[in-house]
C-alpha cells in the first residue's frame, strides 16, 4: 500500500541524513519534496499543509542532541508528525458497554462490509472469547443475506435467521433481541450500502441507529479509493455519526492516501485494516508501526506478533530441542518455509522488516518469491521419507524421479540442497557447539527480552529463561571493546557482519547475520528468518 511513498520519503530523508549540519534552506527544499510525495500519494491538502508546517516549526528550531546529525534530528520529527497524524495510539474496538454490546458496519456497496462484519465476529471469539451474533440488514442486494449466513457458518458464528419480507428496522430490532434471549455479548448488524452516498441511505442508518442503540458505529471504507474515501468518511459522520474506521484492502496497489487523511480530516480512530481475502485478514491499527513502514524502518513488533500467532509451540520446542543437538533435515526446512507463508510469505515479511523494504524488487527480479517457496515445498513432498532425513542419499537417478514427481529440474533441486546445507551449518552454530552457540542465544535471547517475550519457551534453545535462554546485555550500554570481542565471536562462527549491533535492536540498514538489511532469507545462502519458528 505504502511502497512508492515509502520510496519517495525514502530518498529525500536520506538525502539529508548524510549532510553534518542542515540550513533552513535545505528543510525548506526537502520538505517541498515531501509535501509533493504525500499529495501524490492523495493525502488531503489541508492535511499536506498542517503536516509540512508543523515539521517545519520543530525542524528550523530543533535543539539538535550532540551525537545525532540534524539530519537524522528531521527524520525523528517527520517520523514523530506521522505518527500524531495517524492517530498517536492505536485504539481497538470498544465493549465496554452492558450486553449485548451493538456494533453496526456502514459504508458504500463494495467496500467490504459483509466479509470485515465477518472477520471482527471471527475475530472477537477466537480471541476474546466473546459469543457473537451477526445479522445482515442488506434487503436490496441479492443474496446479501445467504452470503453473511454462509460466511458464519465459516467462522464458526451464529447468524439471524432470515425472514422473508422484514425491513432493514425491524430485522435490526429483531437482532438485538434475540441477542438478549440468547446470551450473546456482541451483535453485528452489517447495513445495506449503496454505490454513492443518498437520502434515503441515511435515513435509513439514522432509524437503524434509533432501535438499536449501538456502541459502536464502523464506518467501512475502501483504502483504493483515495479523497472519496475522506469525503465519504465526513458525510456518514455529520448524519450518522461514527466511532472509528475500517480500511479494507490495505494489502492492494493504492497509494496509501486515504489512510493518512481520514483520521486527520475526521478525528476518528482507524481501528482495524484489512490484509487480505482470508477470514482472518483483519489486523488492528498501530500508527507508530505504520509510520515504521512508511519510513523504512521496519516493523519487528508485527512481525513476532505473527510469528507468536502463526507457529505451533510444540514443534517450535520440538525444533529447539533438535537444534540443541545440531540436527536439521528437509522435513524441518518444510516446516519452516509453510510457516513463512502462513506469515504472509516473503513480501509480508521483509516489508515488516527495518532496511529490507528496498530489496523487495531485487529479490523479485532474482526469482526470490513465494512461487520459489512452493517449488521447494513441490520438491520436498516428492521426495521419500528416507530422503528427507538424510538428503545425502539423494544420487542422480532419485533427483531425476524427484524432479518429474515435483515438475522442476535437477538444477533446483540442488539449489535446493545447497540452501539446506547452509541452514544445517547455521543452526550447528545456534545449537551451541560452536565458539558461536552461546553468542547467538544471547542475541535471540536479548532480542525476545527487548520484544517482552522473555519465557516464551522455557528450556528453549540453551537452557530456562527467555525466549531461547540466555539473556543479552543492552547492547547500546556496552563499551567498544565489548562490542569488538561479539563482533570476532560472530565472525569466527561464520555469522557475517554484525553492523547494527551498537543500537541494541537492529535497525535502519544493517543488524542481523546475513543480507545487508538484516536477518538471512531461504534461499539467500542459509539461516535465519525461517528460525522465526524457534521463538515460540
Amino acid at each position: 500500500m505504502f511502497e512508492s511513498l515509502q520510496e519517495r520519503l525514502g530518498s529525500i530523508l536520506n538525502g539529508l541524513t548524510g549532510r553534518g549540519a542542515l540550513s533552513e534552506a535545505d528543510v525548506s527544499a526537502a520538505l517541498r519534496e515531501v509535501r509533493r510525495a504525500l499529495l501524490e500519494a492523495d493525502v488531503a491538502l489541508e492535511v499536506v499543509r498542517s503536516f509540512t508546517d508543523k515539521v517545519r516549526e520543530k525542524a528550523v528550531g530543533a535543539a539538535v542532541v550532540k551525537s545525532i546529525k540534524p539530519g537524522q534530528m528531521v527524520v525523528k520529527i517527520v517520523h514523530d508528525e506521522l505518527v500524531e497524524m495517524l492517530g498517536a495510539e492505536g485504539v481497538a474496538i470498544d465493549l465496554n458497554a452492558p450486553a449485548p454490546v451493538v456494533i453496526m458496519m456502514v459504508g458504500l456497496q463494495g467496500s467490504g462490509k459483509t466479509t470485515t462484519s465477518a472477520k471482527i465476529a471471527k475475530r472477537l471469539s477466537e480471541r476474546q472469547n466473546k459469543k457473537v451474533l451477526m445479522a445482515s440488514l442488506d434487503t436490496r442486494r441479492p443474496a446479501a443475506q445467504e452470503q453473511l449466513r454462509q460466511l458464519g457458518e465459516q467462522v464458526k458464528v451464529a447468524t439471524l435467521p432470515i425472514v422473508e419480507g422484514q425491513t432493514p428496522v425491524d430485522i435490526a430490532r429483531r437482532a438485538v433481541q434475540a441477542a438478549k434471549l440468547g446470551g450473546h455479548d456482541v451483535v453485528i448488524l452489517d447495513t445495506a450500502g449503496r454505490t454513492h452516498i443518498d437520502e434515503p441511505l441515511m435515513v435509513e442508518m439514522a432509524d437503524i441507529k434509533k432501535v438499536s442503540s449501538p456502541h459502536e458505529i464502523l464506518l467501512v471504507a475502501d483504502s483504493l479509493t483515495g479523497q472519496d474515501a475522506v469525503n465519504l468518511a465526513k458525510s456518514f459522520d455529520e448524519r450518522v455519526g461514527i466511532t472509528g474506521l475500517v480500511l479494507t484492502r490495505m494489502d492492494g496497489e493504492g497509494r496509501g492516501g486515504a489512510a493518512l487523511s481520514m483520521r486527520a480530516v475526521t478525528g476518528k480512530p482507524i481501528k482495524l485494516i484489512g490484509t487480505g481475502e482470508k477470514m482472518d485478514g483483519l489486523e488492528e491499527f498501530h500508527p507508530k508501526r505504520i509510520a515504521d513502514r512508511i519510513l523504512g524502518m521496519g516493523d519487528i513488533i508485527s512481525l513476532v506478533e505473527k510469528a507468536a500467532e502463526n507457529i505451533d509451540a510444540e514443534q517450535a520446542a520440538a525444533m529447539a530441542k533438535k537444534m540443541q543437538s545440531g540436527k536439521f533435515d528437509l522435513n524441518d526446512l518444510a516446516g519452516q518455509l509453510q510457516q513463512m507463508s502462513k506469515m504472509g510469505g516473503m513480501g509480508g515479511i521483509m516489508g515488516m522488516m527495518p532496511g529490507m523494504g528496498k530489496m523487495k524488487d531485487q529479490m523479485a527480479a532474482a526469482g526470490l518469491d513465494d512461487k520459489m517457496f512452493g517449488r521447494q515445498l513441490a520438491i520436498i513432498s516428492s521426495m521419500t521419507k528416507a530422503e528427507r532425513a538424510n538428503p545425502d542419499i539423494l544420487k542422480h537417478s532419485r533427483k531425476k524421479r524427484i524432479a518429474a514427481g515435483s515438475g522442476t529440474d535437477a538444477a533446483e533441486i540442488n539449489k535446493l540442497l545447497k540452501m539446506h546445507r547452509g541452514m544445517a551449518d547455521m543452526m550447528k552454530a545456534m545449537g551451541g557447539k560452536g565458539k558461536g552457540g552461546g553468542l547467538m542465544r544471547g542475541m535471540m535471547g536479548g532480542l525476545a527480552q527487548k520484544m517482552g517475550l522473555g519465557g516464551m519457551m522455557p528450556g528453549g534453545m540453551g537452557g530456562p529463561g527467555g525466549m531461547m535462554g540466555g539473556g543479552m546485555p543492552d547492547l547500546s550500554k556496552m563499551d567498544p571493546k565489548q562490542l569488538e570481542a561479539l563482533q570476532k565471536q560472530a565472525q569466527a562462527a561464520g555469522l557475517g557482519g554484525m553492523k547494527g549491533l551498537p543500537g541494541g535492536l537492529p535497525s535502519g540498514g544493517g543488524g542481523l547475520p546475513g543480507l545487508p538489511g538484516g536477518m538471512k532469507l531461504p534461499g539467500l545462502g542459509g539461516g535465519g528468518l525461517p528460525g522465526l519458528g524457534k521463538k515460540k
